[in-house]
């Protein structure tokens, strides 16, 4: 299904084409999963949940994911489920709810289920204490089985994360990490409420090697108020004096429908559209320049890295956490709103931490909402999965591996046709394949599969 060789026919180097209508104001989901949250409903609740992980295959590993929804400040550009804590005892007291959690699962599951991948998101991890990281590693042991070499993962605000933390949490597994940077321009670091020096990554960087983490990613953005593209290239030189693994180049998402202290960024401070365009093919020239290999949309990571060598290869995946290697095909989501990815749907935890805790303290699993695969659901996700990491999809051999033709998604092709028309897609046959002007544009394009899609304003981010 996967085309072989590079995921997409180049970078985001060339001008963007003249589009009708103008895909550079468009809106689109970011397809971390199919079908999208916007889908997910109450039909599905913890019962379900207990049934559905009652039938995990005992041959298959999975992935977990653990949401730490805690941070020591609140960046307003923030469109995480967090909140600003600067006493432990609500940490601690989620730790204990969140083992407890853990328990209930692997009860569920009726077995230690062996873990290929565990990923720590928030929020802020490094906002736990070394005793409840101890608390939780420990009863992620206990209750899973991680297999050696497993990928153990976290999120980490490079001002305020510690050597110590970084060494306690490199004793216990991790080797992988991702430090938020965003943008090291003083201007729209106050302009987000996130005041970070070069220094303190720096710091952050150096003590995760010494703790032998093995690949490392910075996260930077476009898209923010006040910066300009003169700002996206310094922060880029300077990230790139680190020699980080990977990088993420993010396009912000302003809903402050969804998050409500977004709205404290002044929207006259936004860039425009078309500014967000350069901003992000700035960026990409001066990283692919530096020797680094694109990776979908946002991502960018040495040759030599597992998720350049995965693109290669056709086996990049994408799942809540973005672009990855990680090929279980279950995703175990621990903590308030956190998401589990089963082999029959979606099903997504309480965002409140209260309702999640609720739940819990009555043995029961705090599943809230979540989606049941129907139809063609399945094949649809895989198409836009593949869409956005290798950039190309032979639909012959997607749907025969489901058993139908792609005449029977009727609907993918009118919407193709005008990608096409535009010079963003090349259609030859089945064969799809996003052309170098076109990948800016891949979340769009996406929606043709997407038989769910309405473009409303109110419920998705620009796709640029």
């Amino acid at each position: 299904m996967a085309h072989r060789g590079a995921p997409y026919p180049g970078g985001l180097l060339m001008s963007p084409p003249s589009l009708t209508p103008d895909l550079t104001e468009a809106r689109a989901p970011r397809y971390t999963s199919y079908p999208t949250a916007v889908q997910f409903g109450p039909e599905i609740d913890g019962e379900t949940e207990r049934a559905w992980l009652a039938k995990l295959s005992a041959d298959q590993p999975v992935s977990l994911y653990v949401h730490v929804p805690f941070c020591r400040r609140l960046c307003w550009y923030c469109g995480c489920n967090t909140r600003a804590v600067n006493r432990p005892e609500p940490i601690t007291d989620y730790v204990t709810a969140l083992i407890a959690e853990i328990g209930l699962v692997a009860t569920a599951i009726g077995r230690r289920q062996t873990v290929s991948a565990l990923h720590l998101g928030g929020g802020s991890p490094d906002s736990l204490s070394l005793e409840d990281l101890d608390r939780l590693f420990a009863a992620l042991r206990v209750n899973f089985d991680l297999l050696p070499g497993a990928s153990i993962a976290a999120e980490l605000d490079p001002t305020h994360v510690s050597g110590t933390w970084i060494a306690r949490a490199a004793r216990l597994g991790l080797n992988r990490a991702s430090l938020g940077v965003q943008d090291f321009s003083p201007q729209v670091q106050l302009a987000i409420n996130r005041l970070q020096s070069y220094e303190a990554v720096a710091e952050a960087f150096t003590a995760l090697r010494r703790g032998g983490v093995s690949s490392i990613n910075l996260d930077l953005m476009y898209g923010l108020p006040k910066q300009t593209v003169a700002d996206v290239l310094d922060t880029v030189d300077q990230a790139l004096t680190l020699a980080p693994d990977r990088l993420a180049v993010f396009g912000y998402a302003h809903v402050p429908w969804l998050k409500s202290h977004q709205r404290l960024i002044d929207t006259k401070d936004l860039p425009e559209p078309a500014e967000r365009l350069y901003q992000a093919k700035a960026a990409a020239a001066r990283l692919l320049a530096a020797g680094y290999v694109q990776i979908g949309l946002d991502h960018v990571a040495l040759p030599g890295d597992a998720l350049a060598k995965a693109a290669a290869e056709g086996r990049l995946r994408r799942n809540f956490q973005g672009y990855t290697t990680d090929q279980a095909q279950t995703l175990i989501g621990l903590g308030a709103s956190s998401i589990s990815h089963l082999p029959q749907g979606f099903v997504q935890n309480h965002a409140s931490i209260n309702a999640w805790r609720g739940e819990i303290s009555q043995a029961r699993l705090p599943a809230a909402r979540g989606v049941a695969f129907v139809g063609d659901d399945v094949l649809r996700g895989e198409a836009i999965e593949r869409l956005m990491c290798d950039g190309q999809i032979d639909l012959d051999a997607l749907c025969a591996a489901h058993g139908v033709k792609a005449a029977t998604l009727a609907d993918i092709w009118e919407p193709l046709s005008a990608f096409a028309e535009q010079g963003l897609v090349r259609l030859t046959g089945a064969r799809n394949a996003i052309t170098e002007p076109g990948r800016p544009f891949v979340r769009s394009i996406c929606t043709a599969f997407d038989r769910y899609f309405a473009p409303e304003a109110g419920r998705h981010a620009k796709a640029v």
